[in-house]
């Protein structure tokens, strides 16, 4: 057993015994907030719990063991006036907050499913309460056991090996990473509002294998974790991440740049897509690239002028909301009749980052690619993508009669398309760390940066090639002591004056798949901060004929 899963395991089973509960906070547990069979409400007034082994209940402020149960015993669990109250075999006691954990078998939860599956799951259930207007039912989970029921349900399993690692890498920094931290007391829910988890009953081999052959290794840009979102389909050009999200802290559209972000063609001719003109050409027509094998790579959505505005008089009431329609819209207003439609601002891959809605009672302008989806329903369904083109017929008085939107993509087009990963792997047996570092501009992959002062910090990660290096970003040692995979090793570092790194070889050290490498504390006082970084041949690809025909 790993050292990072011994911890793991430690940390869910053993910390009631410790000063304060779950202390223990680095990369190796996830907090996720389960929600409901809707995939909507998180804060919860009862669930039935159960256990498929022998479980035991703690109270998590006294960090003492309360009941012990025998496996598949209901454990009704309500909030009440003054606490949790929880009834096992009609005895109860009422608690602050209070843990689940089975040792030897998976949690469960009566009535909830996932895939048509019962939901099941790793780990430990935390129930903490929120202010008495119900309680958290929060899964504590192994990063690894937590990405096996991620990846399966983020990406079908017939895109290949190749795809579903880099599905597992995303999916790993995602979750170390997240944008926002919505809940303080997770960091991440079991839907789309984070990414999709469905527990252990939806667990699939291969994804499974993916998950262990990328093990221990993250997506890192200048040394540090990058946020690696993804989505669906691109459309055949990604988009950077400023012209997509705003500021999550200020809300300011458009976001600081992220580099590792940045719009990326499948296609190195091309052109970018800020005019009208150019957008239409593209998104008109099924330009080969990467995503077009994707059921939503084009598509075209149509109103009727009445259809259209009986949408915008909800849509842009409720958009109004987040501060990202002008001038705001109320329930009362009148917004009269469509007059224009506007593109004011696209991205680079020709996404709309702000559109102007002109009308007989004014203009409304609406920004951010999320709201203008949102805001130009049909029945009751966002826009695919903001990859999208207006076209308005008129009649002979110029009316507007009827409203069609060309468009290509499927979700916010930034970072990963999985639809593109799927073809890169499967169309053109791409390895994982080619179609990552297609998507993501200018990173390298490696193991998450440590400090190591006082203690050794030990490290495992799996090699797909054999090749790696030792990447030691600050330190004050004059040599670096290190144990690979069971054998000690010494480096004298000699840390250049112009560069930022010292680099070490440990190529011949290290195995193909699976390695162990513990940085042993410096001597005196010192420091040092490394990590391990992949060594792998890299050659940017581009959607070409040529290559879809030799790889049938």
């Amino acid at each position: 057993m790993s050292l990072k899963r011994l911890l793991s395991l430690l940390f869910i089973f053993f910390v009631f015994a410790s000063g304060s509960a779950f202390a223990i906070t680095d990369f190796d547990v996830v907090r996720v907030g389960i929600t409901d069979n809707n995939f909507q409400n998180v804060l919860k007034q009862d669930v039935v719990l159960y256990a498929t082994a022998d479980s035991e209940l703690c109270d998590r402020a006294t960090k003492r063991v309360v009941a012990r149960i025998p496996a598949d015993t209901d454990i009704y669990v309500r909030q009440g006036a003054t606490g949790l109250v929880i009834t096992i075999n009609n005895s109860s006691g009422t608690f602050r907050d209070a843990v689940l954990v089975s040792k030897e078998g998976l949690l469960g939860v009566r009535g909830l499913s996932r895939k048509g599956k019962p939901a099941l799951y790793h780990g430990a259930f935390e129930l903490i309460q929120k202010d008495n207007e119900g309680f958290y039912l929060v899964n504590l989970v192994e990063t690894q056991e937590y990405l096996k029921g991620v990846v399966p349900n983020e990406m079908p399993v017939s895109f290949g090996l190749e795809a579903l690692k880099a599905q597992a890498v995303a999916a790993r920094n995602y979750v170390l990473t997240p944008r926002v931290q919505a809940y303080k007391d997770f960091g991440v829910v079991d839907s789309v509002a984070s990414q999709v988890y469905f527990g252990a009953n939806t667990e699939d081999d291969l994804a499974t294998r993916a998950v262990m052959e990328t093990d221990g290794i993250v997506a890192l840009y200048n040394n540090k974790l990058i946020l690696a979102l993804y989505s669906s389909t691109a459309g055949g050009y990604t988009e950077s991440y400023s012209n997509a999200f705003s500021d999550p802290e200020t809300k300011i559209f458009p976001a600081q740049t992220k580099p590792f972000l940045s719009a990326v063609p499948d296609k190195s001719d091309f052109e970018t897509l800020e005019t009208e003109e150019k957008a239409k050409a593209f998104y008109e027509v099924r330009v080969p690239s990467f995503d077009i094998e994707s059921p939503y790579y084009r598509w075209t959505k149509e109103w009727s002028a009445t259809e259209l505005e009986n949408v915008l008089k909800t849509t842009l009431v409720a958009q109004s909301k987040t501060g990202f329609v002008y001038p705001v819209v109320r329930e009362q207003d009148n917004i009269g009749k469509i007059k224009d439609i506007k593109v004011m601002q696209r991205g680079t891959s020709g996404k709309i980052m702000e559109v102007e809605i002109m009308t007989s009672r004014g203009c409304y302008n609406v920004t951010k690619e999320l709201v203008i989806r949102r805001v130009f329903q049909k029945n009751g369904v966002s826009l695919p993508s903001a990859n999208a083109v207006f076209e308005l017929k008129t009649d002979n008085y110029g009316n507007v009669e009827n409203i069609k939107v060309y468009g290509g993509g499927f979700g916010h087009g930034v970072g990963m398309s999985q639809f593109g990963a799927g073809y890169m792997a499967t169309k053109l047996q791409q390895p994982y760390y080619n179609i990552l570092r297609h998507y993501y501009t200018g990173i390298n992959l490696g193991t998450i940066p440590v400090t190591v002062s006082k203690e050794d910090v030990t490290q495992t990660f799996w090699a797909p090639i054999g090749r790696a290096q030792i990447i030691i970003t600050d330190t004050t040692a004059p040599k670096l002591a290190v144990m690979i995979n069971g054998r000690e090793h010494e480096f004298l570092i000699s840390k250049p004056v112009f560069h930022k790194e010292f680099k070490v070889d440990i190529s011949r050290y290290i195995d193909d798949g699976f390695n162990t490498i513990t940085i042993h504390a410096p001597s005196l006082g010192r420091s040092v901060t490394a990590y391990i970084e992949l060594v792998e041949k890299y050659k940017r690809l581009q959607y070409t004929p040529e290559e879809e025909q030799a790889s049938k």
